[in-house]
């Protein structure tokens, strides 16, 4: 492997194509109800895509590149990475993993923290050297033209990955589908990983006979999802070609398909900017935009969507956000996770963690590599 300097470009003949969609759109008419419960507000999707088009900073390239990136061939599939070392010598090497409908840029508030904590009013004994790869067919890394680019195989490239950037012990840490990926990381590469934290523990709901009331509230939070949240996954699940097309060829589209789970997802009070800016919110959905990542990220859901709560024998943490999609209990958790050695539930905090409570998240990870150092 010889990875190569990489850095983001946007041009602006790609954001006069983007504007020029934009101020094109179609739109449907208003829903008949006056809430979310049919998705994203046609006011809304309209007030996003004028903000998107006249008046959005599109540095989210420039904020990026601050970071060292690479790129590498790992099984036949380029590979794009962050790789930010820690000035102190003794730093543990993390590998941090996104999730969908995310990318590397939720991970810039905690890099600086986790890579040089005595910069940042910490302990520099907690220093990280950090990897944030993105996912196959996800943001700058290349779309997979074949299948069998699950979370196994994944989980074996980021082991790959590791190692040749001369960690042969190491951590992992995400959410989402960084979760699974990062479990499976503990699963084909025990030798080597030290422990994984996650930030979604998805685990099966209702499983004891006296349930507490936590577990009760987790269990028709998990019952409404079902009932009025999985269509998504459902669709990228069984028909990510189909579903595509429009995405792929729609900026609105795209922007509405993502920003709907900012509300669904995050610690609000009724509107996703609530939680995270609409800055932040649009860098997102720009990296999507501009990669034309919509089809061959959500091949994901297709490849591994049975997989996601495969059990996990490494030595795991796990912690709880109290707007996250699931939130097991401890004793959930340890049905999946056998070797839980770190479980705490938070007071704020939604889906996304890295994004809408960075510190809160630099702590837990802090906290939970203490013990494997």
């Amino acid at each position: 492997m010889s990875a190569e300097p990489f850095e983001v470009t946007i041009t602006e003949a790609e954001i006069a194509d983007l504007r020029t969609r934009l101020r094109r759109t179609r739109w449907p008419e208003r829903e008949p109800v006056d809430d979310w419960s049919q998705g994203l507000p046609l006011a809304y999707a309209q007030e996003l895509c004028r903000s998107w088009a006249e008046d959005y900073d599109f540095g989210f390239a420039e904020r990026l590149n601050v970071f060292p990136q690479y790129r590498d061939t790992i099984d036949g599939l380029g590979i794009h990475f962050l790789h930010v070392r820690s000035p102190e010598p003794d730093a543990f090497p993390l590998v941090l993993t996104h999730g969908w409908p995310g990318s590397v840029l939720e991970f810039l508030e905690v890099l600086g923290p986790l890579t040089d904590p005595r910069a940042h009013g910490g302990d520099p004994a907690d220093a990280f050297h950090v990897v944030a790869p993105s996912l196959p067919g996800y943001g700058w890394s290349d779309k997979p033209s074949t299948t069998g680019w699950g979370i196994t195989r994944t989980a074996r490239a980021w082991d790959t990955l590791m190692v040749s950037l001369g960690y042969e012990r190491y951590g992992a840490q995400g959410g989402d589908w960084g979760s699974a990926v990062s479990a499976a990381l503990g699963e084909v590469a025990p030798e080597r990983v030290a422990g994984v934290h996650l930030n979604l523990g998805s685990v099966a709901a209702g499983t004891f006979d006296a349930p507490t009331p936590a577990e009760l509230a987790n269990l028709e939070a998990e019952k409404e999802m079902q009932r009025t949240g999985r269509g998504y996954s459902a669709i990228q699940a069984t028909r990510p070609q189909t579903l595509g097309y429009g995405l792929t060829d729609s900026p609105a589209g795209q922007a509405a398909w993502i920003a709907e789970k900012f509300w669904a997802w995050t610690d609000n009070d009724g509107h996703p900017e609530d939680a995270l800016s609409r800055q932040t919110i649009l860098d997102e959905i720009s990296v999507y935009w501009f990669t034309a990542s919509a089809t061959s990220s959500a091949r994901l859901y297709w490849e591994s969507f049975a997989n996601f709560r495969d059990k996990v024998t490494a030595p795991s943490g796990l912690s709880v956000y109290p707007r996250d999609i699931t939130r097991p209990s401890r004793r959930e958790a340890e049905l999946r996770f056998t070797d839980l050695r770190w479980f705490e539930e938070l007071p704020h905090g939604g889906h996304f963690a890295a994004l809408e409570q960075p510190e809160s998240l630099v702590q837990q990870v802090r906290g939970f590599f203490r013990l494997f150092r």
